[in-house]
């Protein structure tokens, strides 16, 4: 393809000098220096409201936590473009998502998962009570839709005490929920470069007995680069029974159909030559991912009296894709199982109140897989066909976690907490397709994990409080960590294990001015490493430790100039010092280097405007530094910044009619910049390793919606 002069932008990747330390160290002291003269200057401001989580394991006042917990509330998901639940995750201190495409996502916590290849892994995620993510803490999240969601709850660091699996930390999805009494319709359309186009359909019903939501949407995209076109539709249901006054019944149902082209990872030549491009070869096979995937599940809640209540959700979760690729075509079917059940109760010992869980959670997975040729050489620009079986495995998994925590209130001022968590992992693996043509089975099973937490708040002020925080995780290897390219089990891998240890504060220090600063260290055992044996092809070893140290940093003000203006600035950061403790693969010592895929500093600083409660403008500046493209640290990926622009306008025509209308920019100052990138990209036959994901250039999006409430 011929290069236009717009996309013909050098970046050079490798070696080059920073002075990006310095300057996001600079901007994050200014913007406390500004902060720190409205304290002064503005005290008779209305205060931040108190925040509150509503996740099972961690209800309560957000600053009043014993833990780091982020909280993404409705305005701030909706801060930038339609497509993505997850762009919003990098205004998170400690939360990084590259997203490669619409349908290509990698969300790392403190560091953990940042060495995945394709998607995100370590990390937990649930939809109210419902798991997202399989036993092996592989997760997709950008298949529920924004409109699905009310809130996103992010535990940073393990938290196995209550939910098991997942290293990096819990992502806990809140569903939209009209409340009591609240019945109303909503329609809207989005349109956007690219040829964007979302249109969605969302509806409430609520009574003083039921609650009910749902929500169907389309959403179309022929991306930014070649390859690359994107469909899914969704359906979404979820609501409440109210069974009597000590009981209800939630029920919750989503349904995804996709179809999304892959364009790939390119090498630097080729971005530097047309960012738009997809890799070659992909783009002659026009690989693609397909799937229908359905979730659904049913919660019990009993409240037995005022000291003690239970919970009890049983789920499923079905996907069958088919995935053609340059060098096979995947087919796959999974279907997970489970239910989980959690016992609360509060009381006083020696007058000391206390508040004990105790609960358990199993999960079943089956994972059947089959690979075949692809013959789409020799057949030109036909794309994929499928030619010969050439693996057919089967796989079933049985995971059960069992976990207790205790919260004890000591003094009025410290607050105490331990938890343990008891894992064990089983699994099957049956291959089909052998030399004899005979039936091959074999049996495996983790090591039994214990996973204990320790945590304490102590509030020194009303306002003002710290915490400790010392905790346990863990993450199996994933199903394809599991197989070697020839289809058969891996009986040496072990899970990936680490100690959180951690010290925090949360506090006002006016009324409208809070803060939250945390620092950790996670030492992690048996690093599971992916390690390139093919093109486009990897098998999963325990190759050493890292070492995960940083600060993270929440800055929010909210000022009132006047009755009918309010700004509200924001500052969040983190400051990374993340390395390989002990790592030698194939006799190449990386013990000392710097952990690939992660950058050391990102900092977000953005301010929001509201006029007369209508008129809502939102800015957001990112800063990312450069990531380490490989294990040896000979190439990274260069620093960037990227600054987009949200308006939004609310008109109510009528009562209970109302009219909202967006536009935005993402990408303001059509920055050059590698959004994701590969890990350990290989160059093979003498070629260039495709480590990088183009971002967007500068882009554009719109829309509107109509929203009748009835009374």
């Amino acid at each position: 393809m011929a290069s236009s002069s717009k996309f013909n932008r050098k970046v050079t990747f490798i070696f080059k000098p920073l002075k990006f330390k310095n300057f996001l160290y600079g901007t994050t002291l200014a913007c406390i220096s500004v902060y720190n003269s409205l304290a002064q200057q503005v005290k008779d401001s209305t205060s931040l409201e108190e925040v509150y989580l509503q996740s099972s394991s961690v209800k309560g006042e957000l600053k009043k936590t014993p833990a780091s917990v982020s909280l993404l509330n409705k305005t701030e998901l909706q801060r930038s473009s339609p497509t993505l639940t997850t762009q919003s995750f990098n205004r998170v201190p400690g939360v990084y998502t590259q997203t490669g495409a619409l349908n290509t996502n990698r969300i790392t916590i403190r560091g953990i998962g940042a060495r995945a290849q394709y998607g995100t892994n370590r990390v937990k995620a649930y939809f109210n009570e419902i798991p997202l993510s399989s036993g092996d803490g592989e997760t997709v999240i950008n298949d529920i839709d924004l409109d699905a969601i009310e809130r996103v709850e992010i535990i940073k660091g393990p938290n196995s005490s209550l939910y098991g699996s997942g290293l990096g930390g819990v992502i806990h999805l809140i569903s939209a929920d009209p409340g009591k009494e609240k019945t109303f319709a909503k329609i809207s359309t989005d349109v956007g470069s690219y040829q964007l186009l979302k249109k969605s359909i969302s509806a409430g019903f609520a009574t003083q007995k039921a609650s009910i939501f749902a929500n169907y949407n389309h959403l179309e995209q022929e991306g930014y680069r070649e390859n690359s076109d994107y469909d899914r539709k969704s359906f979404h249901l979820n609501g409440k029974l109210y069974l009597s006054e000590k009981s209800n019944l939630s029920f919750l149902g989503n349904f995804t159909r996709l179809k999304a082209f892959i364009p790939s990872s390119i090498s630097l030549s080729a971005y530097e030559e047309d960012p738009r491009q997809a890799a070659f070869t992909w783009k002659s096979a026009k690989g693609y991912e397909s799937y229908d995937k359905l979730l659904l599940g049913l919660s019990y809640h009993y409240q037995f009296s005022n000291q003690l209540e239970q919970t009890t959700s049983v789920f499923t979760n079905y996907k069958d894709a088919y995935e053609p690729r340059p060098f096979d075509i995947l087919q796959q079917e999974t279907f997970n199982w489970g239910a989980r059940s959690r016992f609360d109760y509060q009381h006083r010992v020696f007058e000391i109140p206390f508040k004990a869980s105790l609960g358990a959670e199993f999960l079943q997975e089956n994972y059947e897989g089959s690979n075949f040729e692809n013959l789409y050489e020799d057949f030109p620009n036909q794309g994929s066909v499928e030619g010969d079986r050439i693996a057919n495995v089967e796989q079933d998994r049985n995971n059960i976690n069992a976990f207790a925590q205790i919260d004890f209130q000591v003094t009025p001022k410290l607050n105490l907490i331990g938890g343990l968590n008891v894992n064990s992992t089983n699994y099957t693996l049956t291959d089909f397709f052998t030399e004899a043509n005979t039936e091959q089975r074999s049996e495996g099973s983790f090591k039994t994990i214990l996973a204990p937490r320790f945590a304490a708040l102590y509030e020194l002020t009303e306002q003002k409080n710290v915490y400790l925080n010392v905790s346990k995780g863990f993450s199996p290897p994933t199903v394809d960590e599991t197989l070697t390219p020839d289809g058969r089990i891996n009986n040496s891998l072990q899970p990936e294990t680490g100690w959180n240890y951690e010290v925090g504060f949360k506090g006002n220090w006016t009324r409208n001015f809070y803060t939250e600063i945390a620092l950790y260290t996670i030492q992690v055992n048996d690093l599971l490493v992916a390690e390139r044996v093919g093109n486009d092809q990897y098998v999963g070893i325990n190759a050493g430790k890292t070492d995960h140290n940083g600060i993270e940093l929440l800055l929010q003000y909210t000022w009132d100039i006047s009755p009918s203006i309010q700004l509200l600035p924001f500052v969040s950061a983190e400051f990374n010092d993340y390395e390989f403790d002990e790592f030698i693969d194939e006799g190449d010592d990386f013990s000392g280097n710097e952990l690939t895929g992660v950058p050391n500093e990102k900092i977000n600083v953005g301010i929001d405007a509201i006029f007369y409660k209508n008129l809502r403008l939102f800015s957001n500046a990112l800063f990312v530094s450069k990531i380490p493209l490989n294990d040896e640290n000979s190439a990274y990926s260069e620093n960037y910044k990227v600054i987009d622009l949200k308006a939004s306008y609310r008109l109510n025509i009528l009562e209970n009619f109302d009219v909202h209308f967006n536009l935005g920019v993402n990408n303001l100052f059509d920055e050059a910049y590698a959004i994701s990138i590969l890990p350990n990209a290989v160059g093979f036959g003498g070629k260039e390793p495709r480590y990088f994901y183009p971002g967007n250039d500068r882009n554009f999006f719109g829309g509107v919606s109509l929203k009748y409430n009835i009374q």
